[in-house]
């Protein structure tokens, strides 16, 4: 599409049709086994406008003809549409309540059982600063049950890129902000123009790659936080996603959604809110 002045006008999100989506999603499913058609259609079409622009193509069928060709392309578009930023302690009075009130329940319920062990899950945990953040959180606080307890911190995302810049565990300042000035000099050291984690702490956390959708795939943990993440996935998805959870979790187990987001469908009945505020709930049994 090309305007009266010869400058090119490139499709906006709300142009690209059904049939352009589904051509889309063809190719990366055949490609990267990608499948576009969990996520919710608006957030898609905006985030492949994005790269449509970026790449000058001039309609949605050129885009598709430039997928084919480039592997470099397939990997930038699925990158931008898997893409969610965090930070460090990202909404602090959640981890204030995760101290003050979760923790010491569940290091209680797993001394008394049978393989003194927790495992906590972080489910797409983008460049690693939230099971970071549950490293340092336990560090300070959970020390001695720490001892006692076998504790594994995972993390999990679909980005293989996320995940590397996980595990290097090198951070701009920006991802810092809710870090206090003593936790940065406890946990952090300067390195070149970035922070980097110290190895008690880079080594308290396991990364994997993973897609969310493969509840099939999902581990047994006591507590799993998905957090802003399921805001991109259509309704019948997230069901299936919280059910995946919820198998996985045991009676008593935690779960730990975003602001944004809530139990939908039949999974209200298999939890208990803890915390309606920092959406916190409680496995049913």
């Amino acid at each position: 599409m090309t305007a009266a002045s010869g400058s090119t006008i490139f499709p906006a999100a709300a142009e690209i049709c059904a049939g352009e989506l589904a051509e889309i999603g063809a190719i990366l499913n055949k490609s990267r086994s990608f499948n576009l058609s969990v996520y919710k259609d608006s957030c898609i079409k905006r985030r492949i406008a994005i790269r449509i622009r970026a790449t000058r193509s001039r309609d949605v069928s050129e885009y598709c003809r430039l997928l084919r060709q480039s592997e470099q392309e397939l990997d930038l578009l699925q990158k931008v549409l898997t893409i969610h930023v965090s930070q460090f302690f990202r909404n602090p009075s959640l981890f204030k309540k995760l101290c003050a009130d979760v923790f010491p329940s569940l290091f209680s319920a797993a001394l008394d059982g049978p393989t003194k062990a927790l495992r906590l899950w972080c489910l797409g945990c983008a460049g690693g600063e939230e099971p970071y953040s549950l490293a340092i959180l336990l560090r300070e606080h959970f020390s001695s049950d720490l001892r006692q307890i076998a504790t594994t911190i995972l993390g999990t995302d679909i980005d293989a890129e996320a995940l590397d810049t996980a595990r290097r565990g090198e951070y701009g300042e920006d991802r810092l902000k809710d870090v206090s000035a003593e936790l940065k000099k406890h946990y952090f050291r300067p390195h070149q123009e970035r922070l980097r984690l110290n190895s008690e702490i880079l080594e308290m956390v396991t990364f994997t790659q993973g897609n969310i959708s493969r509840t099939d795939l999902y581990s047994v943990a006591n507590l799993v936080l998905c957090r802003n993440t399921l805001i991109y996935f259509s309704r019948p998805e997230q069901e299936k996603i919280l059910n995946g959870i919820a198998e996985i979790l045991p009676t008593g187990g935690i779960l730990v959604l975003g602001k944004s987001e809530t139990l939908v469908g039949a999974t209200r009945r298999r939890f208990s809110p803890v915390c309606t505020i920092e959406r916190i709930y409680r496995k049913l049994g």
